[in-house]
């Protein structure tokens, strides 16, 4: 996973609960960081740090793991994996990743994913999917404002649980749902 904000944290939730080794790579950088968020089902108005906070500590209870790193090359090697490098030098292999980097579009560029026009203010272009979340690589999925949904914090939350269910379904080889109830 390449990104933490509110679409990137809630996939790595969904993927982290379903018992799937979840990292999550973030630069810091989130636009949600400045927001004060007064229109989030279910949530009285929360500062975005404290949205990604409690989205953050809600995926790490279930397994995931996030290093704060910024992404600087992605190489999907022609293979069944995909390798992510950051800017200290590290590497890390996967054999998928989704990213939710927000407005930023330069990493999908640089590793040859479509493009499409954004339909967002300020939003001029994100990665073409397939509306699951599938980009035109097979290994590397988006999900948020990056994969071209309005940029309100619940909207892009609920495409990265969606996106991650999607991507849990194909790794199962069947549809994936996530109920709990109460005892």
């Amino acid at each position: 996973m390449i990104g933490a904000g509110p679409a990137g944290a809630s996939a790595a939730l969904f993927l982290a609960k379903a018992g799937k080794e979840t990292l999550v790579l973030d630069s810091n950088t989130s636009m949600t960081k400045r927001a004060w968020i007064d229109n989030h089902y279910g949530v009285n108005g929360i500062s975005g740090p404290d949205l990604l906070e409690v989205g953050r500590e809600q995926a790490e209870k279930f397994g995931a793991k996030f290093i704060t790193e910024k992404v600087t090359a992605i190489d999907t090697n022609g293979g069944s994996k995909v390798t992510v490098k950051t800017d200290s030098g590290r590497s890390f292999e996967a054999s998928h990743i989704i990213l939710a980097t927000g407005a930023l579009t330069e990493l999908a560029n640089s590793i040859g994913l479509e493009l499409r026009e954004g339909t967002e203010p300020r939003i001029k272009t994100v990665i073409k999917t397939d509306g699951a979340g599938r980009t035109s690589n097979a290994r590397i999925w988006a999900a948020g404002t990056v994969a071209g949904v309005s940029v309100h914090t619940i909207i892009t939350a609920g495409d990265g649980a969606k996106v991650a269910i999607e991507l849990i379904s194909e790794l199962n080889g069947e549809r994936y749902v996530d109920h709990d109830i109460l005892k």
